[in-house]
């Protein structure tokens, strides 16, 4: 039987990332994100429903989202479903489904960008998401640019045969 495990989110930190590295050398950094919807209700009303997902990075990842990212920053990422098992003190046992980093995206200007990799840091309450239809702005001036041509007089020879 095939199978798939594949999820895309794009969200908001709920924290500031928790980066530390193991015995080994391994970089880890666990975050939370929160990534809402909003649906219209029977009688026609718009409720925003939220869910808080736990994600996991490793490696050189986990450092760069250690570094650049702080509690409000939006980030866009693409990883798979883990289910993590255990059992508590109490004899119970526990599971919890998250997700194990496999890409990300900054999203957001520039200035985002750079102003949280200057701040220390800190717990704000600020968000830093730009209004989507500025975020679809930039990335069609983004992509017109970089499809215009890198050149602008071309001559062909007569004797081309096509």
């Amino acid at each position: 039987m095939a199978s798939f495990n594949k999820v895309i989110l794009m969200g908001n930190f709920t924290r500031d990332p928790e980066l530390r590295v193991t015995q080994q050398g391994t970089s880890i950094c666990k975050f939370s994100v929160a990534v809402s919807r909003q649906t219209k209700s029977a009688d026609g009303t718009m409720k925003e429903e939220t869910a808080f997902v736990d994600v996991d990075a490793f490696g050189k990842q986990a450092e760069v989202i250690g570094k650049y990212f702080i509690k409000g920053r939006p980030i866009l990422l693409e990883g798979r479903l883990r289910l993590d098992q255990w059992e508590s003190q109490s004899g119970e046992k526990r599971s919890k489904l998250g997700v194990v980093l496999e890409n990300f995206q900054f999203v957001g200007s520039r200035a985002d960008a750079e102003e949280s990799s200057t701040a220390p840091l800190q717990n704000t309450s600020e968000s830093h998401q730009e209004p989507i239809d500025q975020l679809v702005e930039d990335l069609s001036q983004n992509k017109a640019a970089k499809h215009k041509p890198a050149y602008t007089n071309v001559q062909l020879d007569e004797d081309v045969p096509f």
